[in-house]
C-alpha cells in the first residue's frame, strides 16, 4: 500500500473521520471518567474496535463486571461483523491474510463505505479497500486517545453521553434506507430481531445471537434473489 492508494482512499473517509473523532473523543472521555488511563482507551480501540461494544465496555468495567462477561457481550455485539463479512467475500477475494483484518474492521460506517465504493482508475482495488478500513480505525483510535487525555485534564459529568452512539446508528439507518433500492434485508433483520426479543426478552442481550442467526440464514437463503434484483438495478 503506497501513498497514492492512501491519497485515493482518504477523500472517501472524510465523513467517517469527522464522526469517529467525535464519538471516539466521547468514548475516551468516558474511560477517563471511569478512572482508566489513555492506554486503556487505545488498547480497546485497537482490539475491540466497535463503538457500541466499547461504550458497553465502559459501563461494565465501571461496575467491576467480570472480564469474561465483558468479553462475551462484546463478542455478541461484534457478531454483526461476521454478517457484514459474508456479504463482502467476493470483494475481499485475493486479499490473503488481510481479509481477516478486513472482516474485523467492518464497523457499520466502514461497511457502508466498502459496500458502495469502487477503486478509482489506476489504483489496486484490494489495497484501496484495505486503506479505507485502516484509515477508519486510525481515526477511531486517535479520537479515543484525544478524549482520554482531555478527560484526564478536564473533568465533566459524562452521564448519558453514550447516547451519541444511538443517534449515530439512527442516522446511518436512515441514510441506508434512503439510498437502498430494496428494503427486504431491513425487514428481515427487524422482523427477526422483534421475534427473538418477544420470545427471549431483553435481559443480558440474550436475544441478539438468535436474531443475528436468523439474519445470516435469511440473507444466505435469499442471496440468489437479492443478486438478481441487484443486476436489474
Amino acid at each position: 500500500m503506497n501513498r497514492k492508494t492512501i491519497a485515493a482512499a482518504f477523500p472517501y473517509t472524510v465523513p467517517v473521520l469527522m464522526g469517529y473523532l467525535s464519538i471516539g473523543i466521547v468514548f475516551g472521555w468516558m474511560m477517563s471518567a471511569a478512572g482508566y488511563v489513555p492506554l486503556w482507551s487505545a488498547l480497546m480501540s485497537m482490539t475491540i474496535y466497535a463503538g457500541s461494544g466499547q461504550y458497553l465496555g465502559v459501563s461494565l468495567l465501571s461496575t467491576a463486571a467480570p472480564l469474561a462477561d465483558v468479553a462475551l457481550l462484546t463478542l455478541i455485539i461484534n457478531f454483526r461483523h461476521l454478517v457484514y463479512g459474508l456479504s463482502m467475500l467476493e470483494k475481499f477475494r485475493g486479499m490473503g491474510a488481510r481479509k481477516w483484518y478486513m472482516m474485523f474492521s467492518l464497523t457499520d460506517e466502514t461497511y457502508a463505505l466498502l459496500a458502495g465504493v469502487e477503486a478509482p482508475e489506476g489504483v489496486e482495488p484490494r489495497d484501496f479497500y484495505f486503506a479505507i478500513a485502516l484509515l477508519d480505525q486510525l481515526y477511531w483510535i486517535a479520537g479515543s486517545v484525544i478524549g482520554a487525555v482531555a478527560g484526564a485534564l478536564i473533568t465533566i459529568n459524562t452521564q448519558g453521553i453514550d447516547f451519541a452512539m444511538t443517534t449515530l446508528f439512527l442516522v446511518i439507518a436512515v441514510e441506508q434506507w434512503q439510498s437502498a433500492s430494496r428494503h427486504l434485508p431491513v425487514f428481515l433483520g427487524a422482523g427477526g430481531t422483534l421475534v427473538c426479543l418477544l420470545a427471549l426478552g431483553a435481559e443480558n442481550g440474550q436475544f441478539l445471537i438468535p436474531a443475528l442467526g436468523i439474519l445470516v440464514a435469511g440473507l444466505l437463503l435469499l442471496r440468489p434473489y437479492l443478486d438478481r434484483e441487484e443486476e436489474k438495478v
